[in-house]
């Protein structure tokens, strides 16, 4: 069983920033391959689907982003799911905006619903996407990664989605290094 999780917080006024990618990215994975996320568990709401025989279940936690740990580690408990089979997807301010990165592990870099899951999940080597949002050093990082996406980002963030669905549609059928060369490769700017 795989778990796919989405970072984001929830609420109207957080459905269009910066750090709720992972989520954007989530229902885009979600609609393309019929899997609602509707169903409510553990402050978090995800769907059950299965792709290529294994059971997947997408999730979007719903506390705050830097509680997310909290709740994946229920799901993780709950489902029985190996660490080795979660993918976090995540906002990244180090990367520029349209770039993104497949890592096997790493730290938080200051990202805190990465620390938090870090913390809940006791490991740093769980399997992530990192999405760029670039990082304006003239804001201060909390309204930066909370405020609204220009029409113009949106449009370089919905070509970085569409290549996000290739790598996870992969992500099933490919070993996790070559998912990595395949990819990481291709996104160098």
């Amino acid at each position: 069983m795989k778990l796919i999780v989405g970072l984001g917080n929830p609420g109207r006024e957080y459905q269009n920033t910066r750090h709720n990618i992972g989520f954007l990215t989530i229902d885009a994975f979600a609609e393309k391959i019929g899997c609602p996320i509707r169903q409510s568990k553990f402050s978090g709401l995800y769907g059950e689907c299965f792709i290529h025989g294994e059971k997947v279940i997408l999730l979007k936690p719903q506390s705050y982003i830097n509680l997310s740990g909290e709740v994946i580690h229920q799901y993780v408990n709950y489902f029985n799911i190996s660490i080795d089979d979660i993918l976090i997807i995540h906002d990244d301010l180090d990367l520029p905006l349209g770039n993104f990165r497949i890592k096997k592990k790493g730290s938080s870099a200051g990202h805190n619903g990465l620390k938090n899951i870090e913390l809940h999940l006791k490991t740093q080597e769980y399997k992530r996407i990192k999405i760029g949002i670039s990082n304006d050093k003239t804001i201060d990082t909390k309204d930066y990664v909370l405020g609204h996406l220009s029409k113009e980002d949106n449009q370089v963030l919905n070509t970085v989605i569409d290549t996000i669905m290739l790598v996870l549609d992969d992500y099933f059928i490919l070993p996790f290094d070559t998912l990595i060369s395949k990819y990481n490769t291709k996104n160098k700017k």
